[in-house]
């Protein structure tokens, strides 16, 4: 069967526990966040910026073009589009954590990132995708409604902001304890749906999965290359490129797969990407995280820088 004619099928029940599962992990993320975060990107918010404009610009342009250069299916090529204007997931703060990258700057862009893509998502989603003949007439044949997507996209993100601030704002030592146990449920629940939804949608897909490998394998590297060296041209220290890494390479690809399911009915293709991604992400940027900590012992070099975005700027100054 052709890859833009399958169709995954899953509940209604399971949709709804997936967008659960979605907030838990956004609420992961707003219990990080604090105030001081905002005020940092306020005072000095060129870094932030330029890693938002990768984000939400320079990651589908490339991404585009990517889907024309391979000639992939439509449905493959919508997925990859999808996937490039999700915002950063918050496996990006501990990948960075790993790699020895500059974690404050990393979180400042999660938190900044999430609440842009409230806004941004739908329009950059359409915007993208009609620039591709074939993922423009995808488009077409689901009708897709900007508002819905956008009430969707502000129940899964805005929603946890909107709760997780003020508490992690007036109960830090609480939200302190329970935020790594919030982020590992909401993850481990994540993989689980993956794991289990795609397994039992696996028939008609056998045919395509190498393709599939392929295609997320090479669409990741290149976003992790994407922002790495986005830092790189205007001359971010070392840190610094290593949180844009992450931030541009982990994507929230489980927004990506329930929008998904929503809005285009499971179209096997767009699952497929959106799904592996999730998993592949982790997987290379563990790697690529492994790999930076190695080199830095070699060269004598310990410790992550812990600054603020500020820093960040003046380092490419």
């Amino acid at each position: 069967m052709p890859l833009d004619d399958v169709v995954l099928n899953f509940t209604p029940g399971s949709l709804i526990l997936l967008n659960v599962v979605l907030a838990v992990i956004i609420l992961g993320i707003a219990l990080e966040v604090r105030p001081a975060d905002f005020r940092a990107v306020a005072r000095s918010p060129k870094a932030v910026l330029l890693g938002i404009a990768a984000q939400y610009l320079v990651l589908p342009a490339v991404t585009v073009g990517l889907a024309l250069l391979l000639r992939v299916p439509a449905s493959i090529a919508l997925g990859m589009i999808l996937v490039a204007c999700c915002p950063p997931g918050g496996i990006s703060n501990v990948l960075t954590h790993r790699a020895h990258g500059n974690v404050a700057l990393s979180a400042s862009m999660t938190a900044v990132s999430n609440l842009v893509a409230i806004a941004v998502m739908p329009l950059n989603v359409a915007l993208w995708a009609g620039l591709n003949p074939a993922t423009a007439g995808l488009m077409r044949d689901f009708s897709l409604n900007r508002w819905e997507m956008l009430v969707q996209v502000l129940l899964i993100i805005g929603v946890p902001f909107a709760v997780g601030m003020p508490l992690a704002r007036r109960f830090p030592d609480l939200t302190g304890r329970l935020r790594p146990w919030v982020q590992r449920i909401g993850l481990v629940a994540l993989l689980v749906f993956i794991i289990s939804g795609t397994a039992s949608n696996l028939g008609p897909l056998r045919e395509h999965l190498g393709t599939i490998f392929l295609v997320v394998l090479l669409h990741d590297a290149v976003a992790l290359a994407v922002g790495y060296w986005t830092a790189a041209a205007v001359r971010l220290d070392e840190p610094s490129r290593r949180a844009f890494a992450f931030e541009v390479g982990a994507r929230n690809t489980g927004l990506g797969l329930g929008l998904t399911l929503t809005f285009f009915a499971g179209l096997g293709g767009m699952a497929m990407v959106t799904a592996w991604w999730g998993i592949w992400d982790i997987l290379a940027g563990v790697l690529l995280a492994a790999w930076w900590r190695r080199r830095d012992a070699r060269a004598g070099k310990t410790g992550e820088k812990t600054g603020t975005p500020a820093a960040a700027g003046e380092a490419g100054q």
